[in-house]
């Protein structure tokens, strides 16, 4: 198939356009660059544009008429959405709403999109469903459950299938290591615990009396890989299903910021320092995924996600990291 990925410079999206090319399929990749790396794009054509220049993207779709769009481009920082609230809403909710204007235009009739468990908001259960309600608490998971509302919106008024894929925290690397997570500056736990393992800096622990075993977060970690798998499967799905589609992904069981302390601890062989912080405004204790759905109706298995592939696998890109 021909695939358009949109972000596809970036973290998930890159790993996608390998999995991609992997399976013979034609790539091309949309990206603005603004946090991606060009030299992430090892997997396809390239054009570098953003979304909301509605011309550009509809000239894009019009030469390459993709068979199908995923859909990853887009800010995703929670902090920077609480303070930059319009930045988030332009270029999450218009840029996407460009896209769709120009796949309507072009008859490009199915979308994978890359949404998020910070659609759910606080949660109310121990392990959370497709059914639970969504009630977003910041800007950034606001901006995904109204991108999630137009594919449902669009489906019924021009018959677009979609797949909207939620995902609970993406970890790991490509396992070649040809490919990596690289954002600047860095948010997410595992590479800030390998730097700081790396760099001899002291780690910042957020709460350590939460109700949970060892009194920090738990979170579910999904490796990328396994990630890009989903995406896949999505669009196989979309060719027999119509209408619009949620599934989460995770692993079901999730792990604590002490458990990926010691995790990396043992595959760096440092002595990782961290010191404790005051919890940080509406994190939960604890965040975990039921993935029943996406094993059901995708049969999706994720295979690399045990919190020691995941580890081993960001170190292994770490140490080698060309951008």
């Amino acid at each position: 198939m021909r695939a358009l990925v949109s972000g596809g410079a970036g973290y998930i999206g890159s790993h996608m356009c390998k999995a991609l090319a992997a399976e013979g399929h034609d790539v091309l990749v949309l990206d603005n660059l603004s946090t991606g790396h060009r030299a992430a794009v090892k997997w396809g054509d390239f054009v570098q544009a953003d979304l909301l220049d509605a011309a550009r993207v509809d000239g894009v779709l019009a030469e390459f008429r993709p068979d199908v769009v995923f859909h990853f481009a887009g800010l995703s920082v929670v902090r920077d959405s609480m303070s930059q609230p319009f930045d988030y809403y332009r270029n999450n909710v218009v840029g996407s709403l460009n896209l769709l204007s120009a796949m309507q235009n072009h008859d490009v009739g199915k979308i994978v999109f890359s949404s998020s468990a910070a659609v759910y908001g606080t949660p109310v259960v121990e392990t959370i469903d497709e059914m639970q309600v969504t009630q977003p608490i910041n800007p950034y998971g606001t901006t995904k459950l109204m991108v999630e509302r137009m594919l449902g919106d669009a489906a019924l008024a021009y018959g677009l299938r979609s797949v909207s894929l939620r995902y609970f925290n993406a970890a790991g690397a490509d396992l070649d290591s040809d490919i990596g997570e690289a954002h600047e500056p860095e948010t997410h736990l595992i590479p800030n615990a390998l730097r700081a393992a790396d760099e001899s800096m002291v780690l910042d622990v957020f709460g350590t009396d939460y109700a949970t075993p060892d009194g920090t977060c738990i979170r579910d970690y999904v490796h990328v890989v396994d990630l890009a798998d989903a995406h896949l499967r999505a669009a196989g799905y979309l060719d027999e299903n119509a209408g619009t589609h949620r599934f989460n992904l995770g692993t079901g069981t999730g792990c604590s910021v002490l458990q990926i302390v010691g995790k990396v601890r043992e595959a760096t062989g440092c002595a990782l320092k961290y010191r404790v912080s005051p919890r940080r405004q509406g994190d939960p204790a604890r965040l975990v995924a039921s993935n029943e759905r996406a094993r059901s109706y995708l049969g999706w298995e994720p295979r690399y996600s045990d919190l020691r592939t995941m580890v081993d696998s960001a170190w292994a890109w770490h140490r080698t990291r060309t951008y």
